[in-house]
């Protein structure tokens, strides 16, 4: 399964962006408002939960200074990738575009695609906001 986020346009640096995202704390300013809890697990690594649904920890996989940025989850149980890719388009400004890919079985994807279609538009929205 994979969701794909829309292409958007941050007025900062890919570099800048791609160092605000490398620093793991900096994931809880881009989390929604129903955000439960979030908690730093290590330099790569943190935990978070939104309201009704269970936690997830995610960790850095991998990076590609200043072009792409993946975490994935910390569990085998459900095993996906957050990637942010991104594109410098200036001095001080950047395209990214945010994709969730997983392996999950047909009633699993039918069950979280919405929610994480939501949750990659609204970390979109709030880097914009960075």
């Amino acid at each position: 399964m994979e969701i794909k986020g829309d292409k958007v346009v941050i007025n900062k640096s890919a570099e800048a962006v791609f160092d605000f995202l490398n620093q793991v704390e900096n994931f809880e300013q881009l989390m929604p408002e129903s955000i439960s809890k979030f908690e730093v697990l290590g330099p790569n690594a943190f935990l978070f939960a939104l309201k009704g649904m269970p936690e997830i920890a995610l960790e850095t996989k991998s990076s590609v200074r200043p072009t792409q940025l993946v975490l994935g989850a910390k569990s085998d149980k459900l095993p996906f990738n957050l990637t942010g890719d991104l594109t410098p388009s200036g001095d001080n400004s950047c395209q990214i575009e945010l994709c969730f890919s997983g392996d999950f079985n047909p009633m699993m994807a039918m069950m979280i695609k919405g929610p994480i279609t939501k949750f990659i538009e609204t970390l979109t929205t709030n880097l914009q906001k960075i």
